[in-house]
């Protein structure tokens, strides 16, 4: 083999993986609307119905309804995500790119100016209201603890619904993650 064909071969080699590379994106774009739609789960919050390392998968909120647990218990047909009545939802606590995205359920909606829970305070804008699934670690809303402090969940905070996870892959993940 001469190193000429091995050059040759090699870039072969990198512009497949590229390539690879490049469709999956597209395809993610194409199937949940957006460029990166998985998400490791890093905290306990949401167990027993998603565990620290479950990558989820999470469809652009440009892409689908959010039908909160609230409304799920009120339908005929309750749409059940993740063993539990309502969306989990992906988002960015005050809108902030400075904060890791949480991953809860979405609860219920309340217009601004509405009480967030009885004999809570109002709202200050329109949003959702959110909560983990782990009853021993998430016994209050994230409305009443430092998560989103008083402040529902504006859509525009909302990176997506998550759609169905594969468990405990993204341990490699954060294992690298947390070496630094």
């Amino acid at each position: 083999m001469t190193e000429n064909t091995w050059i040759k071969d090699l870039l072969k080699d990198v512009l497949i993986v590229i390539g690879i590379v490049v469709a999956f994106l597209v395809l993610c774009q194409l199937v949940f609307g957006l460029w990166t739609p998985m998400y490791v789960v890093s905290s306990g919050s949401m167990e027993p119905n998603m565990n620290v390392g479950d990558i989820v998968l999470v469809k652009g909120i440009h892409r689908t309804a959010i039908v909160t647990q609230e409304d799920a218990l009120s339908s005929d047909k309750p749409r059940i995500k993740f063993k539990e009545p309502g969306d989990v939802i992906l988002f960015r606590p005050y809108g902030s790119h400075q904060h890791i995205p949480i991953i809860h359920r979405a609860m219920y909606y309340v217009e601004e100016g509405e009480p967030m829970w009885e004999g809570g305070p109002a709202a200050p804008h329109s949003g959702y209201m959110t909560k983990g699934d782990n009853k021993n670690t998430n016994a209050l809303l994230d409305q009443q603890t430092t998560i989103s402090a008083h402040q529902p969940i504006k859509e525009e905070w909302i990176i997506g619904v998550s759609q169905f996870k594969i468990p405990y892959v993204g341990k490699i993940r954060l294992f690298f993650s947390r070496s630094r």
